[in-house]
């Protein structure tokens, strides 16, 4: 009989990836609601020492997959990994990060244990009555959310966005148990290999890390007004992003996309500027923790999720905040 939550744990470079703590999170939910264990799943070379935390984090029990094969991600040896672990243990649930890692991996997990796979979903919960996986997801474009149910086949697995979830804080005091999972790898596995890893030196920048967001959306009005929104950015040690509306115009890149077609991000600190506030941008910003609008449309939606709503001309008020915010720096630096 199927039970419990799995979760694979993305390592890189053998450094644990966010998106693994927070489905821990999530995972604890359920679990709970279903009266069953989250257990985490990592697979890598020499990383026993980082089961521990998976366990402060919420897991009750960890099982992990040492070896050289492991050391740098290649989608068979950690499809076959993967497999073998389910076709033992025989879960309820295995959720995946919706990264690079968990995009590839994932789908290849589904196929050979022959059940379904939701993508990219924005939320999770157990049906009371069914006790099913209800598995939410934009479709048709971001436009509508789908939810999603696996009734027939198990487990039922999804891929989860980065920064969807909020991650449970550590706890010294959980206690859960490590196991290693024995996989036999060999050369025979590896129908591709890693020659060379060579790192990008221009990293790109993360917004889900990003305390503080200046967001711009089409009431800009043109793209040569973010320079406003990077000018008060850099006054306030913040980081610029936008609406899915620049984006599509071409005006900034699709990495600094906020909503459900973007990314998810809880900043203690969101400033949508001539952003008119579609349910789809909501869906990626509302949990943060201070919102501040700035938009000519007193009717503007956004108005309706902000903290602070400032009704205006965002062209003229933005100059003028980034010198407020300048000259109160200059006066701290002098106290």
């Amino acid at each position: 009989m199927s039970k419990d939550v799995f979760i694979v744990v993305e390592q890189v470079d053998g450094e644990l990836q966010k998106v693994g703590i927070e489905l821990i999170g999530v995972g604890r939910e359920l679990a709970d609601d279903l009266g069953q264990n989250v257990v985490a799943v990592l697979l890598g070379e020499n990383i026993k020492d980082k089961c521990d935390l998976l366990i402060k984090h919420g897991a009750d029990k960890v099982l992990y997959v040492d070896s050289p094969f492991l050391g740098t991600y290649t989608t068979e040896p950690y499809t076959k990994a993967v497999y073998e672990i389910i076709k033992s243990e025989e879960p309820e649930i295995v959720l995946f990060g919706a990264s690079s890692i968990g995009r590839d991996l994932a789908p290849r997990v589904s196929a050979r244990v022959h059940t379904g796979l939701t993508a990219d979903c924005t939320g999770l919960a157990i049906d009371p009555e069914t006790k099913l996986l209800m598995m939410t997801r934009p479709a048709f474009g971001g436009n509508i959310m789908a939810t999603i149910a696996c009734e027939d086949f198990r487990p039922q697995m999804a891929t989860v966005r980065p920064g969807v979830m909020t991650a449970l804080p550590s706890d010294d005091s959980r206690k859960g148990e490590v196991v290693e999972f024995p996989v036999e790898l060999s050369e025979n596995d590896i129908n591709v290999k890693v020659l060379e890893v060579i790192k990008q030196t221009d990293k790109k920048v993360d917004i889900t890390d990003a305390k503080i967001l200046v967001s711009g959306g089409r009431g800009l009005g043109d793209p040569s007004n973010f320079s406003l929104l990077q000018d008060l950015a850099d006054q306030l040690g913040a980081v610029v992003s936008s609406s899915r509306a620049a984006v599509d115009a071409g005006w900034i890149g699709k990495e600094r996309q906020v909503g459900q077609t973007g990314k998810t991000v809880r900043p203690d600190l969101y400033m949508a500027n001539g952003i008119s506030g579609a349910i789809q941008h909501l869906a990626g910003m509302e949990e943060s923790e201070f919102i501040i609008a700035v938009n000519k449309d007193v009717n503007a939606p956004i108005f309706k999720v902000a903290d602070l709503g400032v009704v205006g001309d965002l062209t003229k008020i933005i100059p003028l905040l980034t010198e407020k915010v300048k000259a109160y720096k200059e006066e701290q630096s002098r106290i």
